[in-house]
């Protein structure tokens, strides 16, 4: 049976979202194509120190912004209809707002300082030791944690709209198994009204 209703609540200080939302058939299969994208990024796993390259984290990022518009596109209008009452979101309110109040600042923010650090590497340097080297890489891995933890709350809520299992383990950022799953209660609340 699918779920009629779960609880929206995203985000960390002014760019917060709380509410409710009833998703109808388009709604649950756009919520499950992007749940798919988001658990499979290099977005959602963290980054250790001395682990992974900045640049490819934000690679991830930007990428949302083009399978979200396809996805959106496909789904057209139906996953955007206005809310019923307040309080209430829609999916393409959830998606637009993911990207441009969380992801797109970071980018803007990011993007430019790094490629700013890239453009001057000499040669004889590789990628990951210039990027280390960097007075700025420790505060960029902070933010993409931070927004880590973001995607992974917005992950879940997708997860539950589409009543699908849980795929990543939010403490770790790691595939889901029976002895990390998280406890039920941790997951969005859902109803049946």
């Amino acid at each position: 049976m699918p779920v009629k209703e779960v609880g929206v609540e995203l985000g960390w200080g002014p760019a917060r979202l709380s509410g409710t939302w009833a998703p109808d058939n388009a709604e649950r299969d756009a919520a499950w194509e992007l749940y798919v994208e988001l658990v499979t990024r290099i977005a959602v796993a963290p980054m250790q120190p001395g682990e992974g390259i900045l640049r490819e984290a934000l690679r991830s990022l930007y990428q949302l912004f083009g399978v979200t518009r396809d996805i959106l596109r496909r789904y057209g209008p139906t996953v955007a209809k206005p809310p019923r009452r307040e309080g209430d979101y829609r999916f393409g309110y959830l998606a637009v707002w993911l990207l441009n109040g969380a992801v797109r600042p970071v980018l803007a923010r990011w993007h430019p300082e790094l490629q700013r650090w890239e453009d001057s590497r000499p040669p004889d340097v590789s990628v990951v030791d210039h990027e280390t080297s960097w007075e700025h890489s420790a505060s960029l891995r902070n933010e993409l944690e931070r927004l880590r933890h973001l995607l992974l709350q917005y992950a879940d809520l997708l997860a539950a709209v589409c009543d699908a299992p849980a795929l990543i383990d939010a403490t770790r950022g790691l595939l889901a198994t029976e002895s990390s799953a998280r406890e039920p209660d941790a997951r969005p609340r859902t109803t049946s009204h």
